[in-house]
């Protein structure tokens, strides 16, 4: 076999082919690599790879076309037929050959995560997964063109039909969805020569055992079929034929059967032994957190599923299975076509329910999740369209389970009357999430703070409260209730208002903060970029940056710190200062009216009353709880949000997993790199073995 080997490898780089197939792998890899991980930016080599499967079309039953249909057409295989050496062994031996040619190119692409890391954060396990499923695809499409090579010794033919088969294997995800969307008897059959599913599930950082083994058990299925191909022409035509005949029949049922039956028999192991999360976000595992709320449930939990599994949304299956396999006796996954029982979701929601969304159902009561809150979408300013950029099937699953199993529901009042700040559909999104109750709350309307509260939220008022209202803050906040505060910088005096937080020893500073050290704003001094203390309200957010554009600042006496809890949650540097007068005033200049800092952004104050320990939190930018603001941190102002709500009275014990984001982060590549990395990887590596190929060939061809 190394005999076999060695001749093929040399047969493959003494001729131009060899040579034009590594150039023309590498050209169109490194295109993609330029346009998506250079010039956009993308950290992830998994559109590289995606958008690269095409050339394999071409390229590979161009390597493969002559492998053994030349040797059939010479009669030199006749020689080899002939010879002390077992098929297995010729096969084995030139199969090996072309893929350590295909194995060149791939170990050139592994270097690509190295070389991009210089330039930002790189999933490294991710982009490794995915390069390895990039080679097991290109092993099973050499493995075709073998074994169609062996058919015939045309080699034009070997290389159409090669072209066929294996273009046939990369749109079988496609064919089986025209045939039938929610899968039958004849797309199972026909998956079983889908080549691109496996391969997808590897790209996105899943790193599935069964994805390997179907790879394996095809190239071994195929390398089969090949020395079965070549086994027929060792013997002539007899009476032994026919035994032989029937032998290579049986023999191949019984190999195929095996094949398929060790495939199944693997694909029934649970999820946790044959699947491993390699996403940095550990997109498909389940957290620590959810463990807990699993282990903690108390009642038999029925997770029905809005489509039949064939048609759910994979990566939604496979975390769904997370669940069920962690705990059997506690949670069950039903799959439900609603298109035959469109009547189903009725009896739980009154919702108008979309397909492949959920439905989570205690005893107690339901909870209806829409397909889409499974992800987070975010406008993209290029596309001016919608794209994912997050999955949160883990967070609004275990949420739901919170829900269902709560003996009582946590309950929040925002405060109106007062031309409040609404609070926006994302940062409700946070309340309902953790499993909280919102109601708007007019002090007009009421005689106190209502006894169920957990919590109240004033944010951001544009008039002062009345004498009649603070009162009835002051006395809720004396039962030992909790507050949240945002008091957004305003020309309007709102002394009732301030007066409550003055009782907890806060005091306001006059003016709009300005903040004059580049690293603490953004694009504009007034977009303020404080530091982050650590503390239980910012652990989420420590070490990263929150947005607090236009704020306020305030100071806490010493009274206030001796006496009670004071913990300083956002602060600015001492490079800052309040401008009395901000309409005046254009340019970053202090002037002598303006007012030294450092101050807070946010604060937290706990201390005794007479009903117990209360606890405030006050932000001073009316926009730092806005969309808008929150986008420019990709969320961490929605975090900090999150941290504030959840230290309200029995909200403390519930539980929230954060969105895991489908991005690592953007690639910074200075112009003049981009521009020699594009002409280093498109332009000169491939014209380099073109010539190299050439030289040779050339040379071999004057001997």
């Amino acid at each position: 076999m190394r005999a076999i080997y060695k001749r093929e490898l040399r047969a493959c780089f003494h001729s131009f082919i060899g040579w034009l197939f590594l150039a023309v792998v590498l050209f169109l890899t490194g295109l993609y690599t330029t346009v998506y991980n250079l010039m956009q930016g993308s950290s992830y080599l998994s559109y590289t790879l995606e958008s690269s499967l095409i050339i394999f079309i071409v390229a590979i039953p161009i390597l493969t076309m002559r492998i053994l249909a030349e040797e059939r057409k010479n009669k030199t295989d006749q020689l080899i037929l002939t010879a002390p050496v077992s098929i297995w062994k010729i096969v084995l031996g030139k199969y090996l050959a072309l893929e350590t040619v295909f194995a060149v190119p791939c170990a050139i692409l592994c270097l690509y995560p190295l070389l991009l890391g210089r330039y930002g954060s790189i999933p490294y396990e991710e982009n490794y997964v995915a390069l390895l499923g990039f080679f097991l695809y290109g092993s099973a499409a050499v493995a075709i063109g073998v074994f169609v090579s062996s058919l015939t010794e045309s080699q034009v033919i070997a290389a159409v039909v090669s072209v066929v088969f294996v273009f046939i294997g990369y749109v079988m995800s496609g064919i089986c969805s025209m045939i039938a969307v929610n899968g039958n008897l004849v797309t199972k059959v026909l998956s079983v020569y889908d080549l691109t599913s496996p391969f997808v599930d590897l790209l996105n950082g899943s790193l599935k055992i069964t994805a390997i083994a179907y790879y394996l058990s095809l190239i071994f299925l195929l390398l089969f079929f090949t020395t079965q191909s070549i086994q027929k022409r060792r013997y002539s035509v007899s009476v032994k034929q026919f035994k032989k005949g029937a032998y290579s029949i049986g023999l191949t049922v019984v190999t195929c059967a095996v094949v398929i039956v060790a495939n199944i028999l693997l694909g029934r192991i649970p999820a946790e032994y044959t699947e491993f999360d390699m996403t940095k976000e550990r997109l498909y595992s389940l957290s620590e957190a959810s463990y807990q709320v699993i282990d903690n449930l108390q009642e038999k939990i029925t997770i029905y599923v809005l489509s039949p599994k064939s048609a759910m949304n994979q990566d939604v299956v496979q975390t769904l299975e997370r669940y069920e396999n962690y705990s059997k006796q506690a949670i069950q996954i039903e799959y439900v076509d609603i298109s035959s029982n469109p009547t189903f979701a009725a009896q739980y929601t009154d919702a108008s329910v979309n397909g492949r969304s959920l439905i989570v159902v205690s005893d107690k009561r339901s909870k209806y999740i829409d397909v889409n809150d499974l992800y987070q979408t975010e406008l993209s300013y290029e596309t001016y369209g919608y794209e994912m950029t997050g999955y949160d099937a883990e967070g609004q699953i275990t949420g739901a389970l919170q829900y269902v199993t709560m003996e009582d529901m946590p309950k929040v009042y925002l405060l109106e009357g007062h031309d409040e700040r609404s609070l926006e559909e994302g940062f409700l999104s946070v309340l309902a999430k953790l499993n909280i109750e919102y109601e708007t709350l007019n002090l007009l309307t009421v005689s106190e703070v209502p006894a169920d509260a957990e919590g109240i939220m004033i944010n951001a008022p544009a008039a002062d409260l009345s004498a009649d209202d603070t009162a009835k803050i002051r006395q809720y906040l004396e039962r030992g209730g909790d507050a949240l505060f945002i008091c957004g910088y305003s020309r309007e005096e709102l002394p009732n208002y301030r007066s409550l937080l003055t009782d907890y020893g806060v005091a306001f500073v006059d003016g709009m903060v300005v903040e004059q050290g580049m690293d603490y704003y953004y694009q504009n001094m007034l977009h303020l970029l404080p530091d982050v203390m650590y503390d239980e309200m910012t652990a989420s957010v420590y070490g990263s940056y929150v947005f607090s554009p236009y704020a306020g600042g305030i100071v806490i006496n010493e009274e206030a710190e001796e006496q009670g809890e004071v913990h300083y949650l956002l602060k600015t540097t001492e490079d800052s200062f309040a401008r009395t007068n901000p309409d005046e005033v254009t340019d970053g200049e202090k002037t002598e009216d303006d007012i030294d800092g450092p101050f807070a952004l946010g604060a937290r104050v706990t201390k005794q009353t007479d009903g117990g320990e209360s606890t405030v939190v006050v932000y001073t930018s009316a926009e730092i709880f806005s969309e808008a603001a929150d986008a420019v941190v990709a969320g961490n102002n929605k975090k900090l949000f999150e941290d504030a709500v959840k230290r309200f009275g029995a909200v403390e014990n519930n539980v929230s997993v954060p969105v895991k984001s489908y991005f690592d982060g953007i690639l910074t590549v200075p112009a003049g790199e981009f521009l020699m990395g594009g002409l280093l990887l498109v332009v000169a590596v491939p014209l380099s073995l073109l010539v190299v190929g050439f030289v040779i060939w050339l040379q071999r061809r004057k001997q």
